[in-house]
């Protein structure tokens, strides 16, 4: 796939748009009535430095009071041991509501289920219900006696507790689907089975959302679908990230982002004003749930919430 910049004048009409085009409403008032509902992501650390940037990260979010904050599991099941301590301790330590990723790669049901009950017992009572991803480089294959889907897995979780359950909804298919239309099929499977709601996949056009919405009404699906916002802050990691679950970034983005590599500040004021635009677009199109991809990064989160009209809990230091 060519990542190259795209020429001035391909990019032109979209980046014209971008900057001239009709607003459909104002950023949010604060008024200190129903700010928009949030929640916001973060993984597992694998060295000292980045526990201390996480731990960092979580302490500048919770005054904003989240619905709730998810932890990642890595590929392959690698990080399970570092997910479950991390969620164990926001349990204990913070006033935020844990959710913890878990997945069907690498372990059976039985242990699957195992480490929910752990999660249970240490007063973790959210699930986020994923396939998973394999190892870089090898292609998904079921683990022989465990959960082969994320539909199976939700099915499981419900045995095991009342777990509240989320599950992931892709707004531009899921890239091992056999079609849109298979894809929006396997997320009702994941509902019906007992899921309490979605988290999509991160895009950056509100229309990509907009449409989802539209398909999932049609398709009979009224369980909450919460947005996924990825600010982008590293174009090249979102390429990696996007090629990943088949996302799209669109042309005017990358010409926004065009001679920053070595200028990171601005790179993060460019960042924060395309985020803001975009969910901006989205609440005035009556989206009024956000979750956050934060990459352990508060600054660009805390900056878009606050411009979506979101203020730290009285006497809670920001």
């Amino acid at each position: 796939m060519n990542h190259a910049p795209p020429p001035a004048d391909a990019a032109r009409p979209t980046l014209q748009r971008w900057l001239t085009g009709p607003r459909i409403a104002a950023l949010p008032v604060h008024d200190g009535h129903n700010p928009p509902l949030l929640s916001f992501e973060f993984f597992p650390p694998k060295t000292e430095a980045l526990e201390k940037q996480l731990w960092a990260c979580i302490r500048r979010l919770e005054p904003l009071q989240p619905r709730f904050v998810s932890v990642t599991y890595g590929a392959g099941g690698s990080t399970q041991a570092r997910t479950h301590d991390t969620v164990a301790r926001l349990a204990r330590e913070t006033s935020l509501t844990p959710a913890a990723h878990l997945t069907c790669i690498g372990a059976t049901c039985p242990e699957v289920n195992e480490v929910a009950r752990r999660y249970w017992e240490a007063g973790v009572r959210h699930i986020v219900a994923l396939r998973g991803d394999p190892p870089t480089g090898t292609e998904y294959t079921p683990h022989p006696g465990g959960y082969p889907y994320a539909v199976d897995l939700v099915a499981g979780l419900r045995r095991v507790a009342a777990f509240e359950i989320s599950v992931a909804a892709y707004p531009e298919t899921h890239p091992g689907a056999l079609s849109p239309e298979a894809d929006l099929d396997n997320l009702k499977r994941k509902l019906d089975a007992g899921a309490t709601r979605a988290i999509s996949q991160f895009f950056f056009e509100p229309e990509t959302f907009f449409r989802f919405r539209d398909k999932l009404a049609a398709a009979g699906i009224d369980a909450p679908v919460l947005p996924g916002i990825l600010p982008v802050s590293n174009v090249a990691q979102t390429r990696k990230f996007a090629a990943m679950c088949g996302a799209t970034i669109p042309e005017w983005m990358d010409g926004l982002f065009e001679g920053l590599d070595n200028h990171p500040a601005t790179r993060q004021l460019v960042s924060a004003t395309i985020a803001a635009e975009f969910c901006r677009r989205l609440y005035a199109g009556g989206v009024r749930d956000f979750h956050f991809y934060t990459l352990n990064r508060a600054e660009l989160a805390y900056a878009i919430c606050h411009l979506l009209g979101v203020r730290p809990a009285t006497g809670v230091a920001a």
